[in-house]
């Protein structure tokens, strides 16, 4: 084992560009709620980045890859950070010390209970938000990074891929956000309909931007080395997001009568998603079509929801989960060792075998989200309340979470009417 300052100084760029989209996933989601929520939306994003900060270094880094107890889980024997420094660990990155793997994926274990906020925004308990996390991360989190990226995970050795998150991050995000929409319930009646119209559109755009922007260290980084599997994976990134904002600016334009903004910022995050998985294990072209399917998927679920009672308020699982599962199986229809010697080919390539295990952990890890995520909540709600009150809820979070708003005056020193 022989560090290589190549290697060190690009997943210390990949590491950085993966914390970048924490505050640009708050952006995002804050620029789709309404202005009363738009504080702690953003607030919500950056607590959890820096609770889960302090979960993952105490034992969640432990129970997420340290050695292995029957395939399921990791030890104990990393908590604190014990053991970790600047060896590299052979099995997960043997250029790179291991203290560096940490850090990168402690921004993998972060951004993903942030994605689950916007199924529940506008009307969650900050402190419930805040016990969810610590539990979700210790009980969801770390058990599905084991068992698909750990050292003797058994998923992993039932030869499930997933290069940068597909399953880990976009899949137990997508699934736990449906979950708590369910457990937490609709919106009030008279805020569900001023809801569909986001108070900043250019923050939805400039959040879409810098998690573009970010996503090259997300799916670039998983390499682990400067090298052609890296460049590979920024490429497929960056065409699967262009494809995907391109279709569903089309989408919309043809059944909507225009093209919105919001929509081509969505389309981008969600071919983002959707090229998680397969970006170190297809080719451009394939990266392409992954992309532009999974924007028409999440778009009809989308709209499929809107005409439910299922209040998922940002359309977490149609973008998240709905994505990164498709990414998933497309990773099983198109893998090819000519893009990654360490994969395996997939049905197209005639290995049917990969599509049925990409599809069985799907089900699998779909499955222990739900149900987790479900006792949890539960679970809390015993504790204390998730939800707000009705007054808490009608006033804004903002004001009854946090005691800010983001805009108080308007331009001739009145204050802003609410929309």
């Amino acid at each position: 084992m022989t560090i290589d300052s190549g290697d060190v100084a690009w997943v210390l760029t990949a590491t950085g560009l993966v914390m970048l989209m924490t505050p640009a996933l708050g952006f995002f989601y804050g620029g789709l709620v309404r202005r009363k929520n738009l504080v702690s939306t953003i607030v919500q994003t950056m607590i959890i980045f820096a609770v889960v900060s302090l979960v993952w270094a105490l034992w969640a880094y432990s129970l997420s890859f340290g050695p292995n107890v029957d395939g399921v889980i990791g030890n104990l024997s990393n908590v604190g950070l014990n053991g970790v420094g600047a060896a590299p660990n052979p099995f997960y990155a043997s250029t790179i010390p291991a203290l560096l793997y940490f850090a990168f994926q402690l921004k993998f274990a972060a951004i993903t209970p942030a994605l689950i906020i916007g199924a529940f925004a506008e009307r969650i308990r900050f402190k419930a938000l805040l016990i969810y996390v610590v539990l979700w991360t210790t009980l969801i989190y770390a058990p599905v990074a084991h068992w698909v990226w750990g050292d003797g995970g058994w998923l992993r050795d039932l030869g499930v891929l997933d290069f940068a998150g597909g399953l880990v991050v976009h899949t137990t995000a997508g699934v736990s956000a449906i979950t708590a929409a369910l457990v937490i319930g609709r919106r009030e009646e008279t805020d569900r309909a001023k809801s569909a119209r986001p108070n900043n559109v250019p923050y939805v755009m400039l959040g879409a931007a810098l998690l573009w922007f970010g996503w090259f260290g997300f799916n670039g980084g998983s390499a682990l080395a400067a090298n052609e599997l890296a460049v590979s994976a920024l490429v497929d990134t960056n065409l699967a997001a262009a494809a995907a904002a391109v279709t569903w600016m089309i989408v919309d334009w043809t059944f909507k009568g225009k093209p919105s903004a919001v929509g081509m910022s969505i389309g981008a995050v969600v071919g983002l998603v959707a090229i998680t998985p397969a970006a170190g294990f297809v080719t451009p072209m394939v990266a392409i079509l992954i992309g532009a399917s999974g924007a028409i998927l999440a778009n009809f679920v989308t709209n499929l929801r809107a005409r439910s009672r299922l209040d998922d308020s940002l359309d977490v699982f149609a973008c998240h989960g709905v994505g990164g599962m498709w990414g998933v199986l497309a990773t099983g229809l198109a893998a090819t060792v000519a893009i990654n010697a360490s994969g395996a080919n997939g049905l197209f390539y005639g290995n049917p075998h990969l599509f049925l295990v990409e599809l069985f952990a799907v089900a699998v890890v779909g499955a222990f989200s739900f149900v987790g995520s479900y006792l949890l909540l539960r679970a809390i709600n015993l504790i204390t309340p998730i939800r707000v009150r009705p007054e808490e809820e009608e006033a804004g979070l903002d004001l009854s979470q946090h005691g800010e708003e983001a805009y108080t005056m308007g331009p001739r020193g009145r204050t802003e009417p609410e929309v």
